[in-house]
């Protein structure tokens, strides 16, 4: 919890500093925009071990800060935007070997902070990409068929994940004015389930990596918006 909270307040602070340092500023484009932003998530988990696996459907909701690096003309080409989400992902994964058969659904709510570079090709277009670390919240699966030699919701609990995730993220976004439209994929790098010991034998279960598609909408301001005419 300490560290939620280290990085929500450091995230804040960047805003803060940044809003004030260019609260003088003539200019509205080249001011740094902060807001909301949320939208839909597919998300999936992707795995050698299994032998089919499904999109899950879920949701992203939180803070972002976009903050100018380069301007041309009052129109910012270059920024840098960290932003923090709560993000809920996961994927039905089905398998059929000599360890584990039948279907599970994982169900897994990160916090994630992704610090994206962001180029604007127009006035309105823009490409982003950056890494992105994201903190484990929660981490339920359940049995969604028979299961004859394992069974998912007696074995798996959220101890059986890594708590940290970390990964590439890079999309396309659309501005228009005070919204902005966005899709974006992240592929997380490292696994999602921890490295175990059974009668000398090591394995991971899940052995698979995140893979998150989200489709997004933001609204966001500047200092000059709290300006009087």
């Amino acid at each position: 919890m300490k560290t939620l909270l280290l990085i929500l307040a450091t995230l804040l602070l960047i805003c803060i500093v940044c809003t004030s340092l260019n609260a003088q500023s003539n200019e509205g484009a080249n001011e740094p925009r902060f807001g909301i932003k949320g939208g839909l998530n597919l998300s999936n988990l992707y795995t050698k071990d299994a032998d089919k696996d499904k999109m899950l459907v879920g949701f992203n909701a939180g803070l972002f800060c976009k903050l100018p690096i380069v301007h041309y003309q009052e129109i910012i080409k270059l920024a840098v935007q960290p932003e923090l989400y709560f993000t809920a992902q996961g994927a039905e994964v089905t398998y059929n070997n000599s360890f584990v058969n039948g279907t599970a659904r994982f169900k897994l709510n990160y916090l994630e902070l992704p610090i994206l570079f962001v180029l604007n090709i127009t006035d309105y277009f823009n490409i982003h990409a950056g890494p992105y670390a994201s903190i484990l919240m929660s981490g339920k699966v359940t049995n969604e068929s028979s299961i004859d030699l394992f069974n998912f919701e007696d074995n798996i609990d959220v101890n059986d994940y890594n708590r940290f995730d970390a990964g590439i993220a890079a999309g396309l976004g659309l501005d228009i004015g005070v919204f902005s439209l966005g899709v974006r994929y992240n592929y997380g790098l490292i696994k999602v389930g921890k490295e175990k010991s059974y009668m000398g034998t090591t394995y991971t279960f899940p052995d698979a990596h995140n893979g998150v598609l989200n489709i997004y909408v933001s609204f966001g301001i500047t200092p000059s918006t709290f300006k009087k005419k």
